[in-house]
């Protein structure tokens, strides 16, 4: 009980990453079955050339992060651009190199905008499900575009029944975060500058990542009791072609274990069904409001880029 209060007090607080560090066991200060661990999966699938870098580059540097490190990805695809000549390309670069093929609707829309029926999203559901279908790697997980799970019961019961009835299962995120709103921050300084210096980038991108994972994971300590095999949201983008290879290893040297996404989802944690309304975010986010117990340190939206633009601001990123 003791330890349990004392977890939610620092919840309370504002903190850093090295801050969170030395309140949570991690390395060698953890024993071998007491890590915190970690899965990473990725939104979108982006056919466009980013500055300085073709498509087909920046998405080979992508995938050449994950066979470096033996990480074994979902890849939580919409399906509008995934019909032509470089979506094919796409899909099956990441179908190749084994990471499985999961659904995030055709054109990423707002499940909990009044101007989204159900019906309108089951027929996106529906419509990249055969798009993915096909390939070798395909799974029936489906994310939420922006995590939003609907904002009325009826919305949400039935979409639940929708996904049920064909087999498919929610795509959870644990671990949330604004590695878009870095990555629009990046492109846009690559356009003005293009031999810009990304020092600064990478390590705002590790340290929000890393501070995120860490309140997460200490949220979830306070609801599950147990390190959780997480799932971090991260966007098919530059920055993580940038900079993935360097945010496993930060991860790993600081104690996390890194499993594959599809083994995550085994967890039982992602059995959880949680009954807010409006539906979605994390899943501890999710679980934590719930509980009713957490009202104090729950924001919403629980990630934006409004948290972060002013951190941003201030290091002229």
């Amino acid at each position: 009980m003791i330890i349990r209060i004392f977890l939610l007090v620092i919840l309370m607080l504002p903190f850093s990453p090295g801050d969170m560090e030395s309140k949570f066991p991690t390395g060698n200060a953890a024993g071998k079955n007491d890590r915190p661990k970690i899965s990473f999966t990725f939104d979108d699938g982006n056919t466009d050339d980013m500055p300085g870098y073709a498509f087909r580059d920046w998405n080979a540097m992508l995938l050449q992060h994950l066979e470096k490190e033996g990480v074994k990805a979902i890849f939580f695809v919409t399906g509008r651009n995934k019909t032509d000549e470089k979506g094919q390309f796409l899909l099956s670069s990441w179908n190749d190199a084994g990471h499985a093929i999961a659904n995030h609707t055709f054109s990423h829309p707002n499940y909990n905008s009044d101007k989204i029926s159900f019906e309108d999203f089951r027929e996106e559901f529906l419509k990249t499900d055969t798009i993915i279908r096909r390939y070798g790697n395909y799974v029936k997980l489906f994310r939420f575009p922006y995590l939003k799970e609907g904002n009325t019961a009826e919305k949400i019961s039935r979409f639940r029944a929708c996904m049920q009835e064909n087999g498919y299962r929610n795509g959870y995120v644990t671990i949330d975060a604004s590695d878009w709103a870095i990555n629009a921050r990046l492109q846009k300084k690559l356009k003005q500058q293009p031999d810009a210096p990304l020092a600064a980038y990478r390590q705002f991108y590790l340290d929000h990542l890393y501070d995120r994972a860490m309140y997460y994971e200490g949220l979830s300590q306070q609801i599950n009791g147990r390190h959780i095999s997480h799932t971090i949201l991260l966007h098919h983008n530059l920055a993580a072609a940038l900079f993935l290879g360097d945010l496993i290893t930060m991860f790993r040297e600081k104690g996390w274990d890194v499993v594959p996404a599809k083994e995550a989802f085994d967890d039982p944690v992602y059995q959880n069904q949680p009954t807010n309304i409006p539906a979605g975010e994390s899943l501890i986010w999710a679980l934590a409001k719930q509980s009713g117990k957490f009202e104090n340190i729950l924001r919403y939206p629980a990630e934006d880029e409004m948290y972060e633009k002013e951190k941003m601001d201030r290091l002229g990123l």
